[in-house]
Parts: structure tokens; C-alpha cells; sequence
């Protein structure tokens, strides 16, 4: 397991600099510092390698949504946030491929999307919570998880390691200004 954590390091750095479709087994492989026959004994494909990299940072995602024990619907969906944005900008080596669904083959694809859909309603019911509980205003859960997930997903567009903010930054402001607009003003 080390050594394919170790390949999808050397992957996102690779996907980094060439993007995801102009990156091929060999730029990956010599990222990795390892021949292309040795990459293909850890990873038959460049899906495989997709495949691992999402199934990685789903399976992170799905933990946190299920370890929230905070009360208030605001206190878990801020964390959910948080752990979000840094799992595909910081924890888990090639996240940012995360978003890259539609590349794999149909199989595959079915298999992450299944996944994927898992999380989104578990979002998607952090929020109903907050409404319900009278925390967040009264609004569509389903719309406003997708707008969620898509500014959070999108930060793997933009953000690059060693700029001018950190992961950690990212997440608390993102955190921060998501959840806001959702809180139910006393004013």
C-alpha cells in the first residue's frame, strides 16, 4: 500500500504539470522514479490509478461525514468542509484527480459515481438537519449540497502547493463563508 501511495504522490504532481488527459503511464512512472513495467505491476492502467486515487478520497470523505459527533448541524457541516478541502488539496495524494469521474470507462465510472452519490446525501442531510433544526434558512438541500461540493471541488482547479495560501487557510475561509450564508440571523 506504501508504494502505490507513493505512485499516486508522484502521479499528482505529474497530473499537476501536464493535466490529467495529457498524462500518460510513462510521465507518472518516472515521476515515481520507477520503469513503466514496474508502475504497470502496481497499476494496470492509468484508470486503475484513477480509480484507486478516488476510491482513496472518497472513502475519506464518507469517514468524515460519519465521525461529525458536534451538535449543532453547523458545527458538523463546518467540519465536513473543512475535511473536504483538505483531503483533495492536502491528505490524499492525487485528490485532486478526484473530480476527474468521467474519465474512467463505464464500469468504473458506475463504481465511483455510486460512491460519490453516498456522499453528496450525506451533505445534502447535514443541511436538511440545519433546516430542520431552524440553524440554516429555509432552502433546498439537494441545490444547495451541489453548490457545496462544487466550490469545494473546484479549489483542486485552482489551488497549487506552495502559493501564497495553505490548505489548512483554504479550508477555514471556505468553511467560513459556505456555512454563513446558511446560518439564520437573529438581526
Amino acid at each position: 500500500m506504501a508504494k502505490r501511495q507513493a505512485i499516486l504522490r508522484a502521479a499528482a504532481e505529474a497530473f499537476r504539470e501536464h493535466g490529467f488527459a495529457a498524462t500518460g503511464m510513462r510521465e507518472i512512472a518516472e515521476k515515481a522514479g520507477l520503469s513503466p513495467a514496474n508502475l504497470y505491476y502496481y497499476f494496470k492502467s492509468k484508470d486503475d490509478l484513477l480509480c484507486f486515487c478516488q476510491e482513496q478520497a472518497l472513502d475519506r470523505l464518507l469517514e468524515a461525514v460519519a465521525a461529525q459527533s458536534a451538535a449543532s448541524a453547523e458545527a458538523r457541516l463546518v467540519e465536513v468542509i473543512r475535511a473536504h478541502v483538505r483531503c483533495v488539496l492536502d491528505e490524499v495524494d492525487g485528490a485532486s484527480a478526484h473530480v476527474a469521474v468521467d474519465a474512467l470507462p463505464p464500469a468504473l465510472r458506475r463504481k465511483i459515481a455510486a460512491k460519490r452519490d453516498r456522499y453528496e446525501r450525506a451533505v445534502r442531510r447535514l443541511v436538511a438537519d440545519g433546516v430542520e433544526a431552524g440553524e440554516f434558512r429555509p432552502c433546498d438541500p439537494t441545490l444547495v449540497a451541489r453548490a457545496l461540493l462544487g466550490a469545494l471541488n473546484w479549489t483542486v482547479q485552482w489551488y497549487r502547493p506552495g502559493g501564497r495560501t495553505t490548505p489548512a487557510r483554504v479550508a477555514e475561509e471556505y468553511a467560513d463563508y459556505l456555512v454563513r450564508g446558511l446560518i439564520v440571523s437573529d438581526a
